[in-house]
This record gives C-alpha cells, sequence and structure tokens, in this order.
C-alpha cells in the first residue's frame, strides 16, 4: 500500500502528497515524451475567464490504463479511499512559463465525489522556479502550497479551489502537469 508523504484538508476536503509512486527515471519517460507532443491554448480556469487561456494537450480516456502514472495513481487512492473506486472521466497535461495567467479554480462542485490526480512531469526542479499549486479557503486565502518535484503526485478532493503557478522569469523549462479527473462509481 502507498502512503502520502503529506496530507492536508482545506475546508475539510482533503489534500495528499504522494512521492516516489514511480521512479523519477520512469517520470523523465513521460516528460521527454510530452515535451514533443502538440498543445493547444484551449484550456480555461473558469467559465467567466475565458480571454485567459493556457495550453493543454489531450489524452483519450481508453489510452491511461496503458500507463504506469495510472497503476500508481490507483494504487494512491486505494491508500487513502480504500472503501471507494474511482473511474477516470478526463486525462490531459498542462503547460505553463513564465508569464502565463493560471487562476483559482475548482474541478467539481462541492458535493461530488470526485478527485483530481496531477502528476508533476519533469526531471529536476528548483525551488527557485516557483511553479507551486495552491490551494485556497473558501474564502480566498492560500492556505497549503505544493512544490514541484519529480514524480510528485497531488491527490485532491476536486471541490478545493486550487491554482497551479506559472513558473518564475529564472526557471529554464516548462511546468508541465499530468491530470487525471476521476469520479467516484
Amino acid at each position: 500500500m502507498s502512503e502520502p508523504s503529506r496530507r492536508s484538508q482545506v475546508g475539510g476536503r482533503d489534500v495528499f502528497v504522494f512521492d516516489g509512486l514511480v521512479s523519477v527515471e520512469e517520470c523523465a519517460r513521460y516528460y521527454t515524451a510530452i515535451t514533443q507532443a502538440s498543445f493547444t491554448r484551449t484550456e480555461a480556469a473558469r467559465a467567466e475567464t475565458q480571454e485567459f487561456r493556457h495550453w493543454v494537450c489531450e489524452m483519450p480516456v481508453e489510452n491511461l490504463p496503458k500507463t504506469s502514472l495510472w497503476h500508481a495513481t490507483e494504487r494512491a487512492i486505494a491508500s487513502v479511499r480504500p472503501d471507494e473506486r474511482y473511474l477516470p472521466y478526463r486525462v490531459y497535461t498542462n503547460f505553463a512559463s513564465f508569464g502565463d495567467t493560471l487562476l483559482p479554480h475548482v474541478d467539481a462542485v462541492a458535493n461530488a465525489r470526485e478527485l483530481t490526480a496531477l502528476w508533476f512531469l519533469c526531471e529536476r526542479w528548483d525551488t527557485e522556479w516557483g511553479g507551486e499549486t495552491l490551494f485556497y479557503s473558501d474564502a480566498g486565502d492560500a492556505e497549503i502550497a505544493v512544490t514541484p518535484k519529480p514524480a510528485r503526485l497531488l491527490l485532491f478532493d476536486g471541490a478545493v479551489r486550487h491554482a497551479g503557478k506559472s513558473p518564475n522569469r529564472n526557471c529554464p523549462i516548462g511546468r508541465y502537469t499530468f491530470a487525471i479527473k476521476l469520479r467516484a462509481r
């Protein structure tokens, strides 16, 4: 069973951080592959922020079971929600670089039984590069910050307000996150 390296809550909603579910080398293979993929600037945080779009590359959900990241995600979910089963309904990779506008949003309505799994895809990351994922209270205060790290998985209740922040000016690489949206069955 895989245990989170960190557990937190925002407004009673879970946020888990997992490290070491896959090797850094395995994560680097995904990173290398995704840097060659085609992205479109079509993703917006919320309906009312359509003018601030960011880069995304969709993956067909049926391809997800072929990935080691999915199998590691399943283990993580089983460790924190052993009595529940979740099915993926959307899979994609986000890309952000310095200057991109990434805004707070939720992935699910408050009472939905949904999770978001967010993998940081990188070969290396320096904390001076920024790019944290911030989690906000209902009042809009940042309560949790999670630093990108190779092979790190963030697993959280889809109703937690959050935002991935763009990297700082000194970051020589892009910030890639592989997202899996899941619903309880």
